[in-house]
């Protein structure tokens, strides 16, 4: 399972700290499914955009009347749209498929959002809100949520605590850390762990293992995502590559809840490669 198929990824993501390119990492998950993508392309796209919305909004910089120059160019001109009758389609997850058929998810939706408001001077933070990804603009004196699956909406928050009940059956309540800002480095997690929970779904184990290999890149020292693909790893008979990924997880988390069950599974994984 060479790792060069993920060399653009890597690439973008090897920065130090979260401030890597949102886009490009994003586009980068979609070049392991497409491995001929070009990311200037899409770039561009994202550049017109937001030209476009820059002329809608005159130059002001009021964040309401740059939020409504951003919805009028994506959702009205453009009608980009939440995907509501095929959710777990794959191409929801890939940047360039949502900007190609303009329907997605809403982490994806997110993405796009936030790249062109932040080409027209609105800075805005990703939101890894309970079940549905959204958006908000954040200063001194104000907090805007935005939510990009519902065409721009602005939402109160009685409009979030109804988002939730629909969610969760009316048991959660809304908390002030569920509108906590994440940084590209989780949205990108976020979109990765999608993806692989996707392909699980549908039993294609080479490709959730693809996405496991990216959790990995992302966070290198993460040891659920190392024991993660030492599973699947299992799964797909490669042995000697499950063993390395549990014998890091010991190393990383020796006390774990499950450590001594992993134990116990390296034991098995070395006999059996014994015997090959």
């Amino acid at each position: 399972m060479g790792s060069d198929r993920h060399s653009v990824f890597r690439r973008v993501v090897a920065q130090a700290g979260d401030d890597f390119d949102l886009a490009r990492a994003a586009l980068a998950i979609a070049q392991d499914e497409y491995p001929a993508l070009e990311q200037e392309v899409y770039i561009a796209r994202l550049d017109k955009l937001a030209a476009r919305a820059r002329d809608l909004s005159g130059g002001e910089s009021d964040p309401y009347r740059l939020i409504a120059a951003v919805n009028h160019v994506l959702f009205t001109q453009e009608g980009f749209r939440g995907n509501r009758g095929d959710y777990y389609d794959p191409r929801n997850s890939f940047l360039s498929d949502v900007l190609e058929r303009k329907k997605g998810i809403p982490i994806t939706l997110s993405v796009i959002y936030m790249e062109v408001a932040r080409r027209v001077g609105l800075p805005l933070h990703g939101v890894g809100f309970p079940g549905h990804f959204l958006v908000k603009y954040e200063s001194d004196d104000e907090e805007i949520v935005i939510d990009p699956f519902d065409k721009g909406e602005v939402r109160t928050l009685e409009e979030l605590q109804t988002l939730l009940d629909g969610l969760y059956n009316g048991k959660v309540a809304l908390r002030p850390e569920f509108l906590a800002p994440v940084t590209n480095r989780q949205i990108i997690h976020r979109m990765l762990n999608n993806l692989k929970g996707i392909y699980l779904s549908e039993e294609n184990l080479v490709k959730a293992l693809s996405a496991a290999e990216r959790l990995v890149i992302l966070d290198p020292a993460s040891a659920p995502e190392i024991r993660d693909r030492g599973v699947l790893y299992i799964k797909l008979e490669c042995f000697q590559q499950a063993i390395n990924d549990f014998e890091a997880y010991l190393r990383l988390a020796p006390d774990a809840s499950d450590a001594e069950d992993i134990r116990e599974q390296l034991v098995e994984l070395k006999k059996g490669a014994a015997l090959h």
